[in-house]
């Protein structure tokens, strides 16, 4: 704990010495207007007339010294209700890319820009608002400063309005967006801004501040400020609900006595109530996930469980708060672009996970299924400019045939700001079996605390975590602790990393993700830029990364070490190569043929050391056709592995596209051979704006299980939708059905 103190003093230090050396940049005023903005993408308005228009912007890629050689010219102004903007998007000709008029798509290689608005001064915290050329939108919460793909949360939804329109050699859009969609300080006067733009004919991204190549480009600590004309105030009353009704059958043919199948009505709803224009309220009651896109499945080579990401809505506003927590092993060789996002990295741990509410895992299948939540209710957000909170309560009906009793989980958090962009934040998490019986192996209470310091300066050319998280159960066991220090330097040419973790034996957070305890961790990573005058060549990065685990009482269990090589082409394709010295020490036996032991597995005591190869490629994804993949080839455990993980996709625009994601991997030991297989096609129609339809087939030899999902919705209203959902999952030895389902769900966004 001293040593935590040390290096927390030291960081405070640091931050305060270095918390100038960002450049200011003088504010531009928005206008307070009268006008009647009508929404038709024609910038004729007087407003747009009169305007101060933002500064032009910068290239980021390929260069990021130059100024964009195709321009993006953004206005905005202001009424009481919303905050409009106007933008005109120069191009080189008007064959744009988009995947689908799918809402919610990713920026890389599709033509569009992207809108962020800081309303609290922190460069922490964003909203984003994107468009592309054929009015598609998307929203999107930023969070921890926007400086890496895992602080990007694509899944929140909220009201507002677009229309673009296309000319030759531009094309133009108006938005509004309503004050209410956005939490702010009432009588604030300014605000942080930015904007970032994907060109595909250009093949140029640009911003509109300069931001260097070595950092990602929805960085927030390369933003502007904008003052308001007049303060701003709340636009009435802020509340928002939406009812659900559904209907549905489901057939178990492996458990015909289970209670949740047959025919099934429902209903509820969720609320949100704005107390004040920075705080927001939650409020869920019987909710309904189903009509939520089916986690993709992976085939996991590891010993240890991995997460997934959470996409119901309730959980979703402000859930860095929450679940911002711990500790994530990260790859900073990413490239800027995110598009190697596959590779970085994963969560290590986090004391309180919103998946563990309401979602289990089904064994016989691989795939997640729900636990009923009867209520849940969400306080988060800003109290002012250096403070956020953030309180949680939910309920969980109990249910018998699963043998699962009724819980009750509560979360508390704080975050105070310091210095420009760094924070002091402590969380509490509460997961409590209500009733006077205990499901079997189930503790009557669990508990978390933690506090940590979250580092950024304000060019984030430093940032870094120190944190300490205990448990508190009525389990009798030692080391109920878990705490570490984490540090990155970031500059053009240089990237150095070190981080440690050490999680005791007894940190067991339940209602958090700890895929493993009993370990101390070491990931120190040092690497150089270069960025070459080449045609064929953007960067080329080179370095050597180090991942280590140690037992207490066995000494080193894991270990990954060797040099690594990330070659980024002009064309916006990125290859990584690694070459790797493992080292596995098995403290259980461990079924490293992953048969799901039908087949030896390794035992207990042994230890091996293998190399191998592998690589992380991602090709030019404004083809028609992309694809990405990772082979791993060599050495593995006491044998072999081929192993090939990725995706194909063929883009028919503007309608969709037609992707294939696949995992092979030929495992040969010494006790047997495998092979484990993942396939998983996927059709992804868009008719229209509002008319969607996905169905894909994940075939899981693992779990000897075929899983179909389809989904069709109708948007007949602003983040209105009706669903029709059909599920089912077949035993592949016998090809028999495991279960069947189909659900009809409508719900509808009123704003009071």
């Amino acid at each position: 704990m001293q040593r935590l103190l040390l290096f927390l003093a030291f960081l405070l230090f640091f931050q305060d010495n270095i918390a100038q050396s960002s450049t200011d940049f003088q504010p531009l005023i928005v206008k307070n207007i009268s006008e009647k903005i009508k929404l038709d993408g024609v910038l004729d308005e007087e407003t747009w007339k009169k305007a101060q228009h933002l500064p032009s912007f910068w290239q980021f890629f390929p260069k990021d010294s130059v100024k964009a050689n195709y321009q993006t010219d953004i206005i905005l102004a202001y009424d009481d209700k919303y905050i409009y903007i106007g933008a005109k998007m120069y191009s080189k000709g008007n064959k744009f890319v988009t995947p689908s008029f799918r809402r919610d798509f990713r920026a890389g290689g599709n033509d569009n820009v992207s809108f962020l608005f800081d309303t609290f001064n922190d460069k922490t915290n964003s909203f984003l608002f994107g468009i592309n050329p054929y009015g598609v939108m998307r929203e999107a919460l930023l969070y921890n400063g926007g400086t890496a793909n895992e602080y990007f949360n694509m899944y929140w939804d909220n009201k507002w309005e677009v229309v673009t329109k296309v000319y030759d050699g531009y094309w133009t859009a108006e938005l509004a967006i309503p004050l209410s969609t956005l939490r702010f300080k009432e009588g604030s006067t300014q605000w942080n801004f930015k904007a970032y733009r994907f060109d595909t004919q250009a093949n140029e991204q640009s911003t509109l501040m300069r931001i260097p190549q070595n950092q990602i480009i929805m960085n927030l600590g390369y933003s502007m400020p904008i003052v308001f004309e007049k303060p701003l105030n709340r636009s009435g009353a802020n509340i928002s609900l939406i009812p659900y009704l559904s209907a549905g059958t489901t057939h178990d043919f492996e458990n015909p006595n289970n209670p949740a199948a047959g025919s099934k009505f429902n209903f509820g709803g969720d609320a949100k109530i704005g107390i004040t224009s920075g705080l927001n309220l939650d409020l869920t009651v019987n909710p309904d996930f189903s009509n939520v896109e089916a986690d993709r499945q992976v085939v996991n080579l590891t010993r240890f469980d991995v997460n997934f990401p959470e996409q119901r809505q309730f959980f979703l506003e402000n859930s860095d708060l929450f679940t911002g927590f711990g500790s994530y092993n990260t790859n900073p060789f990413v490239p800027p672009s995110g598009t190697l996002g596959t590779a970085a990295g994963n969560q290590l741990f986090s004391p309180f996970f919103s998946r563990q509410v309401g979602i289990s895992l089904d064994t016989a299948t691989g795939t997640n299924v729900q636990n009923r939540i009867l209520y849940g209710a969400r306080i988060s957000g800003k109290i002012d400019d250096n403070w956020r909170v953030g309180l949680l309560n939910t309920q969980t009906a109990a249910d018998n045939f699963k043998g699962t009793a009724s819980m009750n989980y509560s979360v508390a958090a704080i975050q105070r700001k310091v210095f420009g962009r760094s924070n002091i934040a402590a969380i509490f998490a509460n997961k409590q079996v209500l009733g006077n019986e205990l499901a079997q192996g189930i503790h009557a209470y669990n508990r978390v605390a933690g506090l940590e310091y979250n580092l950024a300066s304000k060019d984030n050319r430093w940032n870094g975590k120190v944190f300490y998280h205990h448990v508190f159960s009525p389990i009798v066991v030692n080391e109920k602790f878990a705490h570490g220090f984490m540090l990155n330097y970031s500059v053009k040419k240089l990237i150095a990393k070190w981080s440690h973790d050490w999680v005791g034996k007894g940190f067991d957070a339940e209602v958090g993700f700890v895929p493993r305890k009993n370990f101390f961790h070491i990931n120190p990573t040092i690497g150089f830029n270069y960025f070459p005058n080449s045609r064929l060549f953007n960067r080329i990065s080179y370095g050597i990364a180090y991942d280590q685990y140690n037992q207490p009482g066995l000494g080193v269990t894991d270990r990954q070490a060797g040099p690594f090589l990330l070659l980024g082409f002009q064309n916006s394709a990125n290859v990584l190569l690694t070459v790797n010295q493992n080292y596995t020490y098995l403290f259980n036996d461990f079924d490293a043929l992953r048969s799901n032991k039908k087949l030896p597995s390794l035992t207990k005591g042994s230890s091996y050391t293998y190399y191998n190869v592998s690589a992380n490629y991602v090709s030019d994804l404004r083809q028609k056709f992309s694809i990405s993949f990772q082979p791993l080839i060599g050495q593995y455990f006491d044998g072999n592995i081929v192993s090939l993980v990725g995706n194909a996709s063929y883009r028919f625009q503007p309608y969709g596209f037609l992707s294939m994601n696949f995992s092979y991997n030929n495992i040969n030991l010494s006790k047997g051979k495998n092979q484990v297989y993942l396939i998983g096609p996927k059709l992804d129609l868009t008719f229209t704006k509002s008319v969607f339809w996905t169905t894909f087939v994940q075939y899981n030899s693992q779990f000897q299980n075929v899983n179909v999902n389809s989904r069709l919705q109708w948007r007949f209203a602003p983040v209105s939708d009706f669903f029709l959902v059909y599920t089912d999952n077949y035993n592949t030895e016998s090809w028999m059905p495991k279960n069947r389902a189909i659900l009809a769900k409508v719900t509808y966004w009123l704003n009071l």
